[in-house]
């Protein structure tokens, strides 16, 4: 299962990855709406889980993780934030917090 942590933003995503049968791990930025959905389909397959936290402008991501069937789970930002101890936020540090969340099964669903 590929597990990604991803801080959503409308014209970007930072992305955190974990690869639990290979221990695979990475970062990546996927600068707009294609190159994302370029990477989401070529996951097709697979096993995905989708954390990110929960934002207005992502409708059209869910309807691709539906498509795909790649889960998505959609946090509470407030929790998702309250969880991490580190105040200084930077969308990988965030992208990573997501990650550490769901790998841990701590991510709060909306």
């Amino acid at each position: 299962m590929l597990i990604i942590g991803c801080d959503f933003h409308p014209r970007f995503q930072q992305i955190a990855y974990v690869d639990k049968e290979t221990g695979e791990c990475g970062e990546r930025r996927l600068n707009h709406a294609e190159e994302a959905a370029r990477f989401y389909r070529s996951l097709a397959g697979r096993g995905v889980r989708v954390g990110l936290e929960a934002t207005g402008n992502f409708r059209w991501f869910q309807r691709l993780q539906a498509e795909l069937g790649q889960e998505l789970l959609v946090g509470d930002a407030s929790a998702i934030h309250a969880s991490n101890p580190r105040k200084q936020r930077t969308d990988k540090r965030d992208a990573r917090h997501i990650l550490k969340l769901l790998v841990e099964d701590r991510f709060a669903v909306v």
